[in-house]
């Protein structure tokens, strides 16, 4: 049914996360806890999700506000962890990597490093605010200067240019600064890979 569905789509994505608690759905993306058990059960879950469907699971790592107490692993292992294990792509998702880096007290660059970057198939990029001492992925605005500074290191430490999706969806403006945001993407890859500048 699926090639029947889509015969040209190379991969399916969700994130990595979970959203049901006993029977009830929460409608929300609750971090997983970074735990040895956890990446047994994700790692089972994607292996019989991609045998099902015959295509590559591609999984996005989200923002997170709060640090499970247990945590064994830290965030960007428990990530490549998974990844790694369940032979799986990764949709990194540049704006919650500085949304968490700041959340939490993490080096964003050091994340980024420690990510298995050629699995990633697709990266997103959007905006954020802050609430009190957190910032928020709420995919307001413009996406900001350290979020395309990361976007440029990551595609550089890619080697190649990878599909980017901007994230827009609250307050969202005419398609003409959409497009500048578009544009702003495909300019700073090709700074990321030739060193031509934006102007």
């Amino acid at each position: 049914m699926i090639a029947a569905l889509a015969p040209g789509l190379a991969w399916w994505s969700d994130h990595l996360c979970f959203g049901r608690i006993g029977g009830a759905y929460t409608h929300a993306l609750l971090p997983l806890p970074h735990s040895e058990e956890a990446v047994k059960h994700v790692v089972g879950r994607v292996k019989e999700v991609q045998a099902r469907l015959g295509r590559e699971l591609v999984l996005e790592n989200v923002a997170t506000y709060a640090r499970l107490p247990d945590d064994a692993l830290a965030e960007p292992a428990f990530v490549r962890t998974v990844v790694e294990e369940a032979d799986c792509g990764l949709l990194l998702d540049v704006g919650n990597v500085v949304v968490n880096a700041h959340n939490h007290g993490l080096d964003p660059e050091a994340y980024v490093d420690a990510l298995p970057l050629a699995r990633v198939r697709e990266i997103h990029v959007a905006g954020h605010r802050p609430r009190g001492p957190l910032l928020l992925d709420d995919h307001t605005g413009p996406v900001p200067e350290r979020v395309w500074s990361l976007y440029r290191r990551t595609i550089r430490k890619a080697g190649r240019a990878i599909p980017t999706i901007v994230e827009w969806e609250t307050d969202v403006p005419p398609i003409e600064d959409l497009l500048v945001e578009v544009a702003r993407a495909r300019c700073e890859s090709a700074r990321a890979l030739e060193g031509l500048g934006c102007g």
